[in-house]
């Protein structure tokens, strides 16, 4: 009995912990071919169903800690929204069960929680009134509210009359200061200004800090990996990864703009084998000459470099194969440590399969925790790039001065070709986080970006 009673103690503590429990969650809905067909099933509920099933979620199950941010991703349609409505209690499941431990502030899709004929302030206090908050309590903090909202005058005007920004900033601002337990946001935040987003996300940082819960939409995938303790993508209805946010949005791009077996070449290669069988030749010969590129596309070079990041990640269709890469400074080859603001050269080899037109090379820095530092590629700079043919290879420099920081960063390579339709991409080969430099430098300053500031005093009298 007495062990029952502890292993009972420890499950209660375990439940007390967890802020929102999803189990076998699954929501349909019925999809009717004629509105005839939904009129004869209301008059004839006892006849053959005359609709289609469509699951817009199937099977979902996580548990999120509480002080988690929790971020999810996936194309449109895949059930995000959904998903969120029924966290939320707006939307009711079809089967499963949700247990949420704390009291919830969503801001869903626009409109939501909003009566359109009442003010602003109107809609401050229903809300307030619906989450069983006190009048007394909220009026209090409805100066606070209309200033993060910084709609002025308009918080007295009916809420019909304002436009996405000003509602999307109400909204949040009455959401975050009825002091949730739980925030849940979903795309809302993408129809904000710029200056506005960053305030948003410095609250969220506050609720972090204090302990909170945030569970959040984003198509923004460097908020996923800037923001968040875990990540959920969605896909069809279901969830094809959650874990580690790095790991799920590496999973979110690759379906997004990965390969496609039926379009790969006959003649890729499965290159860990092929080096894992090489290496004795290949590693003394890259001692002798680092200097050099590997030609060879049956080698993957750039696993020979003394910065090569062993956790890269690598995707796309792999037509064409970035073979290796080297970095040229002051005259050093391969180095892995600069100073502040010395000139970079980073020149990769790729082999193309096949024929390619309109082909895209770009580079990406970013920080150990995902912030991109700085990105550039040729189709935005409006660059032309050569045709090439099936076995021709190619090297490609980026130079500039790194004017960083101290710190680490990853860089990432990648070659794409520009598809005609709304000026989209196919990835060839992207190397996600390929390898990793050292910033070195005297200067004490914080941030991301050496701005070379000077400092002067004067007197005045």
């Amino acid at each position: 009995m007495c062990s029952d009673n502890v292993n009972e103690g420890a499950a209660n503590n375990a439940d007390e912990e967890i802020a929102i429990s999803v189990k076998g969650l699954s929501k349909s809905y019925a999809l009717y071919e004629r509105p005839l067909a939904r009129v004869a099933d209301l008059l004839l509920p006892g006849e053959a169903k005359r609709f289609r099933p469509f699951w817009a979620l199937k099977d979902i199950n996580f548990d999120i800690v509480k002080g988690q941010t929790v971020g999810i991703v996936g194309r449109n349609g895949s059930g995000k929204s959904t998903l969120l409505e029924i966290i939320s209690d707006t939307l009711q499941a079809t089967a499963g069960e949700v247990t949420v431990n704390g009291r919830i502030a969503a801001l869903l899709e626009l409109g939501a929680g909003f009566n359109p004929e009442f003010t602003g302030r109107e809609n401050v206090l229903m809300n307030a009134a619906i989450m069983g908050i006190e009048q007394d309590i909220i009026k209090e903090k409805l100066s606070e509210i209309e200033e993060f909202a910084n709609i002025g005058e308009h918080i007295n005007h009916p809420v019909k009359t304002y436009s996405s920004g000003m509602f999307v900033r109400l909204a949040f601002a009455t959401s975050i200061h009825m002091d949730p337990e739980i925030l849940i946001v979903d795309e809302a935040l993408a129809v904000g200004d710029i200056r506005f987003q960053r305030k948003c996300f410095r609250e969220f940082e506050k609720f972090k800090r204090k302990g909170k819960t945030i569970l959040f939409v984003t198509h923004a995938v460097d908020l996923i990996t800037s923001y968040c303790d875990s990540a959920i993508f969605l896909h069809q209805g279901e969830i094809r990864s959650q874990g580690e946010p790095k790991e799920v949005v590496y999973d979110y791009l690759d379906m997004m703009f990965g390969s496609n077996d039926e379009q790969a070449p006959s003649s890729k290669v499965i290159v860990d084998k092929k080096v894992a069988s090489a290496t004795g030749d290949v590693s003394s010969k890259t001692k002798r000459s680092l200097a050099q590129l590997n030609q060879n596309p049956e080698i993957d070079g750039a696993k020979f470099r003394r910065s090569y990041s062993s956790n890269e990640y690598r995707w796309g269709g792999q037509q064409a194969q970035i073979i290796d890469y080297k970095l040229e400074s002051d005259g050093e080859c391969d180095p892995v440590v600069f100073q502040q603001g010395v000139q970079l050269d980073v020149t990769m080899q790729v082999y193309f399969h096949q024929p390619f037109d309109q082909l895209i090379y770009g580079i990406t820095i970013k920080t150990l925790d995902g912030v991109t530092v700085y990105g550039a590629n040729t189709r935005e700079r409006k660059i032309e790039t050569a045709q090439q043919t099936a076995g021709s290879q190619a090297e490609i420099k980026f130079s500039m001065k790194l004017n960083l920081i101290r710190g680490e960063y990853f860089v990432s390579l990648g070659v794409a070709q520009l598809q005609d339709r709304e000026n989209d991409n196919l990835a060839l080969d992207r190397r996600y986080d390929l390898f990793s430099i050292a910033v070195h430098g005297e200067s004490p300053d914080f941030g991301l970006a050496d701005l070379g500031m000077a400092y002067s005093e004067s007197k005045t009298q």
